[in-house]
């Protein structure tokens, strides 16, 4: 192909989707992050600030950024997690979670669509979780993952086609920043963490990254509506420990 790459990354501004948006920058793409704050330090791709959360507010930006950029690439990476029991959710914590988590990817996607369709190329990415799979204290959250696990699937079936492949990739524990404040590396429970993964240690933003390179990929041609855990190996067997 010999037009010009671009890719849309939500929450670019840290963590997963800071170091998808690298890697993508190094192979030459231009590449636009979609996040509610700036990248701490200097980045080399532009960031358009929107709360995903405001869906009338997303599809302005996404209309702003479709004028002007064909987006043949997404990877959608923002979310938010709200950690209660279900005795303590409450309908506003629950519909936030599920318009960030679940219904921005589908609007990201839908926007980029004519694009995709029109060159007849497409990859989209979607970053779940294995709180997908059942996890407690996580109703909001595993249910808009799960939502969005599903999405994938649905949107695969849609787009393959006009060449526009969907995958997932549900990440295990990832030494982000936001980890590492949460969970020093000396504390009982990382060290509990690290001796549950088979291989180890826990996983860097750099690996997830790798993954979504593959699905981001011309290569990648032949894989459409999978999830992908990338968790050292937590999920053998089909059960997130």
């Amino acid at each position: 192909m010999t037009f010009p790459e671009t890719t849309l990354v939500s929450g670019a501004s840290s963590g997963i989707g800071h170091a998808i948006a690298t890697a993508r920058c190094a192979l030459g793409e231009l590449v636009i992050g979609l996040d509610i704050a700036k990248p701490n330090g200097p980045v080399n791709w532009t960031t358009e600030l929107c709360d995903l959360s405001k869906s009338d507010r997303l599809l302005a930006t996404m209309q702003k950024i479709t004028a002007t950029h064909d987006v043949t690439r997404v990877v959608n990476c923002a979310g938010i997690a709200r950690i209660a029991d279900l005795e303590e959710l409450t309908p506003e914590d629950y519909h936030t979670t599920m318009a960030v988590n679940a219904l921005a990817p589908a609007m990201i996607v839908k926007a980029c669509l004519p694009a995709m369709k029109r060159r007849g190329f497409g990859r989209v990415v979607n970053i779940t979780s294995r709180s997908a799979f059942g996890r407690a204290l996580r109703t909001a959250y595993g249910g808009s993952k799960g939502a969005l696990t599903t999405q994938t699937k649905v949107w695969a079936l849609e787009l393959a086609p006009f060449g526009i492949t969907v995958n997932a990739i549900a990440p295990g524990p990832i030494e982000t920043e936001l980890y590492r404040a949460a969970n020093p590396p000396e504390s009982e429970v990382t060290q509990k963490v690290v001796a549950s993964v088979p291989v180890g240690r826990l996983g860097l933003p750099e690996d997830v990254a790798a993954t979504a390179d593959f699905f981001l990929s011309e290569a990648s041609g032949f894989v459409t509506g999978q999830s992908l855990p990338v968790c050292g190996g937590l999920t053998i067997g089909g059960v997130a420990q």
